[in-house]
């Protein structure tokens, strides 16, 4: 099998930041132009106001008329699914928020399911919740982000390389169960800030770490998908650039000697 061409998409959990104003966006630049600004910067943002409540159809279709055709969202799903239902008995729930987004299918990356800290695996309640998504929503992909310890398990890692479904591999400064695993023929990876949770600063030797285990775990996947909450003081548009810098220099460095 020969080495696949991989695509490393590397952005921010969310735009609409008004204390990125000066930070980032220039000043009274209107909230409703920050999305165009941003998409002149990144090629891809996470949704993170899908998870606390649904936005309206025509807002979707607005995100979707404002941002170049290269670009793409990755909208988190509703914690009415993940931390209410848990998972169960999802089959409504999943058919109102995918007809809601069905607009942003082309240019629609991974869908992030991210599970509460309270939440312990279960291999029927996940085995029944992944059916369900590759029954009715196959050609979507999807990761996951738990935050209870007891996922870290064989079988667990095994129903994700079945379903083909990324584990997301989060650095939360050790506050949620850290592990690095390569489970889809794509990688999905979050950055929540390594000291205060969203108020941290990621230092150039922790970015060029990650760097360096990022382009080596991208050796065999078609797209990597980065995204850093922490928002605070811009610190997440900081670390973005910076490890977009990086990655690029490391990809070009290591493609030049195979091409030797």
């Amino acid at each position: 099998m020969g080495r696949l061409q991989t695509n490393y998409h590397i952005g921010t959990s969310g735009w609409s930041y008004k204390h990125w104003e000066t930070i980032f966006y220039p000043a009274r630049l209107l909230p409703e132009k920050f999305l165009e600004f941003y998409s002149t910067h990144f090629d891809t943002v996470e949704i993170n106001t899908s998870f606390y409540h649904l936005p309206r159809e025509n807002t979707i279709k607005g995100w979707v008329g404002r941002v170049p055709g290269n670009f793409c969202f990755c909208p988190k799903l509703s914690r009415y699914i993940t931390h209410q239902l848990k998972l169960l008995n999802a089959g409504d729930a999943l058919q109102k928020f995918f007809g809601l987004f069905e607009p942003m299918f082309p240019i629609m990356g991974p869908v992030l399911i991210q599970l509460p800290p309270q939440l312990s695996y279960d291999y029927e309640r996940c085995i029944s919740f992944f059916t369900l998504l590759k029954r009715d929503y196959g050609h979507i992909r999807f990761a996951i982000e738990v935050r209870h310890p007891s996922w870290i398990n064989a079988s667990f890692f095994s129903m994700l390389k079945a379903f083909n479904i990324a584990f997301t591999i989060a650095d939360s400064g050790m506050r949620f169960p850290y592990h690095e695993r390569v489970t889809a023929d794509f990688l999905y990876i979050r950055f929540h800030g390594s000291g205060q949770l969203y108020s941290s600063e990621y230092n150039d030797v922790q970015m060029l770490q990650y760097a360096n285990k990022i382009v080596r775990w991208g050796k065999e996947c078609s797209d990597v998908w980065i995204y850093f909450n922490n928002d605070v003081n811009g610190y997440a548009i900081n670390n973005a650039r910076t490890l977009s810098a990086m990655i690029g220099a490391l990809s070009s460095d290591k493609k030049n000697l195979e091409e030797r």
